[in-house]
């Protein structure tokens, strides 16, 4: 390779280094939850709710700089800043962890219901016979728990990431495809909730799938791993632009996707195989294959992170050092795969319980935005980098809006 070639991937190796931990979040964002609950919100309302992605989006960029900057200046994580800072921190720190696992735990049911309900199609779609849900599930689980017991995630992740590529590039295509209007998109941008059951519980999803607690919490420890002191401050800044970024650009092309396709063909996806319904412009097993390896990689790709939150927030808590093949990260991740078999049990769609999970994390963002907004204008704290106005007037529209979304979380239920 010549020094002309160097270049040029070097440059790229460093821009990727740069944005690391946007890169990590978006892949633990950006998987079946946001697939479903944006492909269920286009294919029902069309653009109609597209401002509430929109301030999802703007939202979860405040919150990653805010939580991002703390965990620059003061050197330590979410749930030990909590701790260490309120006087009621430690209950608060355990109520965030129960109820980050519990939500994800839902999750799960959720994930895995869909990617075997689509897993099952493939296979009808093959070989012409219906497939085993348990059958499947019960696969899929010794397979995640092998490469949990083993350690062996890292290489089966690597193949996962091919499948949500191509998803990815799939979208596009379609959107392409579709071509929705720029003034339908426009005219999504202006709030309204229409006046119908279950639409304030699906705004409330799509605000927690995007703003999401748990990516917060998160994001704080993986800003603390990555080594960053605050002279880094800036490539934090950037850095969560990127993440939110993408997260807004790809859950909108998956909602205009289904407002092309399913809205206009008066489905509502009730059912994770109407999800195929999707691809129906390009025709085919070839775009039905497509489909359900790419949403099957990026269900996958999320349930480790979903599992393995118990422990890493145990370990956060605690100050320990994480360690994935120790017996705690083993035996606390395979009892959450065994909550992938929930579904067989109850009497729910997939696509229903993902999107209740995304609603429970709406729930959960004022226990996170209240408490960042306190530390990051703490002058003991910050010290001389405490939040600006215009920080704080993010923070507290941030606030206002976690506090809606949880009313509306709950509201549908009454």
């Amino acid at each position: 390779m010549t020094d002309n070639n160097k270049g040029p991937l070097k440059k790229l190796a460093l821009a990727l280094a740069a944005v690391g931990p946007g890169l990590f979040l978006i892949g633990y964002n950006i998987g079946t939850g946001s697939v479903t609950t944006m492909a269920k919100a286009g294919a029902k309302y069309g653009m109609g709710l597209f401002w509430a992605l929109a301030l999802s989006a703007l939202f979860t960029y405040v919150l990653m700089v805010a939580y991002g900057q703390l965990t620059l200046v003061s050197g330590q994580t979410a749930l030990r800043n909590f701790r260490n800072h309120f006087r009621i921190g430690k209950g608060l720190a355990i109520y965030v962890i129960i109820a980050l696992v519990a939500g994800e735990l839902m999750a799960v049911m959720g994930v895995m219901g869909i990617v075997t309900d689509l897993l099952g199609e493939g296979w009808r779609l093959l070989f012409g016979t219906e497939g085993s849900p348990f059958l499947i599930t019960f696969v899929l689980t010794i397979g995640l728990f092998t490469l949990l017991w083993f350690g062996r995630y890292k290489e089966f992740e690597k193949l996962l990431i091919v499948f949500v590529i191509l998803m990815g590039v799939s979208f596009i295509v379609v959107f392409l495809m579709v071509k929705p209007e720029v003034g339908v998109i426009v005219k999504g941008l202006v709030p309204s909730v229409p006046d119908e059951d279950g639409a304030l519980q699906l705004v409330a999803a799509m605000a927690g799938t995007t703003c999401s607690a748990a990516v917060f919490i998160v994001r704080s420890t993986v800003v603390a791993e990555k080594g960053w002191t605050i002279n880094h401050l800036s490539t934090e800044k950037r850095d969560s632009l990127v993440s939110a970024g993408m997260m807004l650009f790809l859950s909108a092309i998956i909602m205009a996707v289904a407002a092309g396709t399913l809205h206009v063909m008066g489905l509502e996806l009730t059912n994770t195989v109407e999800m195929i319904s999707l691809f129906e412009p390009l025709g085919g097993k070839v775009a039905a294959a497509i489909l359900i390896l790419g949403i099957a990689g990026a269900g996958l790709s999320t349930v480790f992170p979903i599992i393995l939150i118990a422990p890493w927030l145990i370990c956060d808590y605690a100050g320990k050092e994480r360690n994935v093949q120790s017996p705690m990260f083993r035996i606390l991740g395979g009892v959450g795969l065994l909550f992938g078999f929930g579904l067989l049990f109850l009497d729910e769609r997939p696509p229903a319980m993902m999107v209740f999970s995304q609603a429970f994390q709406a729930l959960i963002l004022p226990a996170v935005a209240i408490p960042a907004f306190l530390l990051i204008n703490s002058e003991k704290i910050m010290g001389k980098n405490k939040a600006g106005l215009l920080m704080n007037i993010g923070m507290v529209a941030v606030i206002i809006f976690s506090l809606v979304t949880s009313w509306f979380a709950i509201a549908d239920l009454f």
